[in-house]
């Protein structure tokens, strides 16, 4: 079998050209993930884990001050190789990563774009990351053109959160006169 040996214009090399076995026990969630897999689908995964393996890496960000590595995408292939100790066996505690090097802002973009594409979300959870990226200073367009929202989902994500301060960015009409 052939194996890629592509010519990248401008220096660009997207991540899945390198995938690292890293130690699982280096490996840890994020606290900002919305995406749920029901128990039907995690039986499905691992049986596709068993049968198949790993065949795609989990997307982490790389912490050097302490050394680990935390899931930006992958967190349910994570959560099979926990749960299963013949995944974590057969796998020699080894799990394929690869490595995004982005500001927490745009990892949580990152995971809600691979998520959207393929599962559900936890509407509070959604709501909580919204209103981070809002009070961390990201504009409703940053967060509709990164996340991949449109203008009424953030209004109603916005809405049912409750907190006014999601709004103090907007002009509100001035159309009731007292």
């Amino acid at each position: 079998m052939e194996t890629l040996s592509p010519q990248f214009p401008q220096g660009f090399k997207s991540p899945v050209y390198r995938v690292m076995a890293v130690p699982f026990e280096k490996i840890h969630s994020n606290a900002y993930n919305p995406n749920h897999i029901a128990t039907p689908e995690m039986v499905l995964l691992y049986q596709s884990i068993l049968n198949d393996g790993y065949t795609m890496p989990i997307v982490c960000y790389y912490i050097s001050s302490d050394d680990t590595y935390e899931i930006v995408d992958g967190f349910h292939r994570y959560l099979i190789m926990r749960e299963h100790r013949d995944i974590y066996e057969r796998e020699g505690g080894l799990l394929p990563v690869v490595v995004i090097d982005k500001d927490i802002s745009h990892r949580m973009a990152s995971t809600i774009r691979h998520n959207r594409a393929r599962g559900s979300h936890s509407v509070e959870l959604m709501q909580k990351i919204v209103s981070e990226l809002i009070e961390g200073g990201k504009s409703d367009e940053w967060i509709i053109k990164n996340i991949g929202m449109d203008s009424d989902e953030l209004l109603r994500l916005k809405q049912v959160s409750g907190l006014s301060s999601l709004f103090s960015d907007k002009e509100f009409s001035k159309s009731w006169v007292v």
